[in-house]
């Protein structure tokens, strides 16, 4: 099919009645939380910088003590992957969460100690920090949780970690750089599936091109969502779709554009979609021009674009939480149902020169990736920490090519090709 081409330049464009993009305000905004103090604004986004991560010293005298991390959200289906994977490393968090009987039980059950409390007050959540070094965060929807739970990070010096794939969420947790900086703490979302994978698929190929301009991402995920995935998605359907163009985040209509994708000789129906990488990939490669896509039936592309005329209805308040509360009443994959099922990411970049760079990457299913990934990034921070804190994407702490020592994950590079313009 056609690719259809974006507008160029300026600042973020919204949709007017043809469904093209108009341009609109070029920060994006950050998530509304009554309990957080109102986020600074979009610093400018530049390229990435060399992470200044300090080595462990041979001749060190005996280990000390673990420093005390906290999992939130443990109670949830992805935190209880993370925290089954965090047990398997040795590592031991408090479990904490919102529903004080699951949280409780779960923790009795490993012997971790307990922590339950909401996000809604600042004052109780700072308090319940005290003495954590690191938070990983896995109670979405990130839109809601973030921000309280970042602005009591950053009150309290711990590390902020978590596995949003909202692009609100990235640009909110990238406008506390600064300081997060001046208090010393990482700030680090997107640990999981969204984005570890696209992001270090897109760093590998941003390695190889002489000046990244036009990067487009996709990806084909089996065994179905978690509830929390699915009540995020429902929140995401009134925001629409997005791109970047000419490094503004750009408003388009969901299912915007189509193209396949061949896996196996065998072609795939895609679609835009607003994933987590058309904020991060800009910070992680430079590239200005952004797009990502998931493959999905035709008939559900075909529903999604009829959606568009429905999509500001999923703002109304009342329809939202009905919607939420279906999508999130689907229990997420088994554990045979994740063992047989895996993803595939597509990555293409093309550079000021013309030449196209592309690679696939393999990996297990999505939660086991998220588990794992989510994990490692905290094991690392724990056992190295930064000299300088601030907001990273997960590729330029953990390397472009850290996914590739998870069990399961293989990378298949194309030959690059140059095209010919005019």
């Amino acid at each position: 099919m056609t690719r259809k081409r974006g507008g160029g330049g300026g600042g973020r464009r919204r949709k007017d009645a043809a469904g093209d993009p108009q341009p609109v305000a070029d920060t994006a905004p950050a998530p509304t939380v009554a309990a957080a103090d109102p986020p600074t604004p979009e610093p400018a986004l530049a390229a990435p910088a060399p992470v200044d991560v300090p080595r462990p010293d041979p001749a060190a005298a005996a280990p000390q003590p673990a420093p005390t991390w906290m999992l939130y959200g443990a109670n949830g289906y992805t935190g209880r992957l993370v925290l089954a994977e965090a047990l398997r490393r040795g590592l031991r968090p408090i479990v904490a969460g919102r529903r004080a009987p699951e949280v409780e039980a779960l923790a009795a059950a490993h012997g971790l100690p307990a922590r339950s409390f909401d996000l809604s007050s600042p004052a109780t959540l700072r308090a319940t920090l005290d003495g954590v070094s690191l938070v990983l965060h896995c109670a979405g929807p990130f839109s809601a949780t973030c921000a309280p739970m970042l602005e009591a990070c950053l009150a309290a010096g711990a590390h902020y970690v978590d596995i949003t794939g909202e692009i609100d969420v990235f640009a909110h947790c990238h406008a506390q750089d600064a300081r997060a900086r001046e208090r010393g703490i990482t700030v680090l979302p997107g640990a999981g599936f969204d984005v570890v994978p696209t992001d270090s698929l897109a760093a590998l190929l941003a390695r190889e091109a002489a000046a990244p301009r036009e990067l487009v991402l996709a990806f084909e995920a089996g065994g179905g969502p978690s509830p929390g995935t699915a009540r995020t998605s429902v929140e995401g359907l009134a925001r629409g779709g997005r791109v970047r163009r000419g490094g503004a985040l750009v408003d388009v209509p969901l299912a915007w554009k189509e193209r396949a994708f061949a896996r196996d000789g065998v072609p795939r129906a895609a679609t835009t979609i607003p994933w987590g990488d058309v904020y991060t990939a800009h910070i992680t490669t430079g590239a200005p021009d952004i797009e990502v896509y998931m493959t999905l039936p035709p008939a559900t592309i075909a529903r999604l674009r009829r959606w568009r005329w429905l999509a500001p209805l999923a703002g109304f308040g009342p329809l939202r939480r009905w919607l939420a509360g279906r999508a999130g009443a689907v229990p997420g994959p088994s554990d045979e149902r994740r063992a047989s099922s895996g993803c595939h990411v597509w990555g293409e970049l093309r550079d000021a020169a013309g030449t196209l760079h592309r690679a696939e990457l393999d990996t297990p299913n999505g939660y086991d990736v998220t588990a794992w990934c989510a994990v490692g990034i905290v094991e690392r921070l724990l056992r190295e920490p930064p000299r300088e804190g601030g907001y990273r994407t997960p590729s330029q702490w953990m390397g472009a090519d850290w996914i590739l020592s998870m069990p399961g994950v293989r990378l298949v590079r194309a030959e690059p090709v140059r095209e010919e313009t005019g």
